[in-house]
């Protein structure tokens, strides 16, 4: 298996001969309601849109996650998996194959990948949005994917999957808390479904931010502070650091 960090939560996945991106922000700026002023993320340099994608999977509604001038500059036959609130967006930018995912749901693509979504972020009081478990099923290999650390304690059914990408240290605001849960949260995630590999996904690689917002965020924990608190918890973790843009290969184990 084959992963491109494309910054941010954007990911190129190439598992059972298909190509699969991932909450793909990859041309513009990202902002929220075009409130440029409250948050603004900005590219040192645009990505090259994949080609030959085989289907585009959104976790979230939020423009984070389902980029609109992104979405616009990809092919709308491409097909779609995505969280209810996202379906709703590529829908209405006129994809013509979009499969909305409640908990629990798979989808099947080609016999080669099942995607399940499983319980997510959770997006105001009652909007609970998805994370993914890709499992190639050929081979049984299986990838998870949950952006803000938000983790069911239903995974454990899936129990062991061999790679999650999820995030390792906390993004929050004073008196709000954590917006993007790491450290406990992906060691929790971590004990849960035995991981051979973890990779940290959220803001950062070639992404420069500025806005009111940005100017509360605080960043607790880092990489190498994961890294101690797996070995502290006695969990044989390979925590990779990918560099953006870079396709880098995926080996584990088969002894699980």
């Amino acid at each position: 298996m084959y992963l491109t960090w494309l910054d941010s939560n954007s990911w190129l996945v190439e598992m059972g001969r298909k190509r699969i991106l991932i909450d793909p922000w990859l041309v513009g700026s990202l902002t929220f309601g075009n409130l440029d002023w409250f948050f603004k993320g900005s590219r040192t340099q645009e990505r090259t849109i994949p080609e030959n994608i085989d289907l585009i999977v959104l976790s979230q509604g939020l423009e984070d996650h389902a980029h609109t001038p992104t979405l616009k500059q990809l092919d709308r036959n491409i097909p779609v998996v995505a969280s209810p609130n996202a379906a709703k967006v590529v829908m209405q930018l006129n994809y013509t194959q979009v499969t909305a995912l409640a908990h629990g749901e798979t989808f099947t693509l080609d016999g080669s990948v099942a995607i399940t979504a499983t319980p997510g972020s959770s997006i105001g009081p009652t909007l609970v949005e998805n994370g993914y478990i890709l499992k190639e099923l050929e081979t049984g290999f299986g990838v998870y994917y949950e952006p803000h650390g938000h983790h069911s304690p239903s995974l454990k059914q899936f129990a062991p999957i061999d790679v999650i990408i999820t995030p390792q240290y906390d993004l929050g605001l004073p008196l709000v808390g954590s917006i993007i849960r790491g450290r406990k949260h992906a060691l929790e995630v971590a004990q849960l479904l035995q991981p051979q590999v973890m990779i940290h996904t959220a803001a950062g690689g070639d992404v420069v931010f500025e806005g009111l917002l940005n100017s509360f965020l605080q960043v607790t924990g880092s990489i190498a502070d994961f890294r101690s608190l797996l070995a502290q918890n006695h969990l044989s973790v390979q925590v990779i650091e990918p560099n953006p843009g870079d396709r880098f290969e995926i080996t584990v184990t088969s002894d699980q």
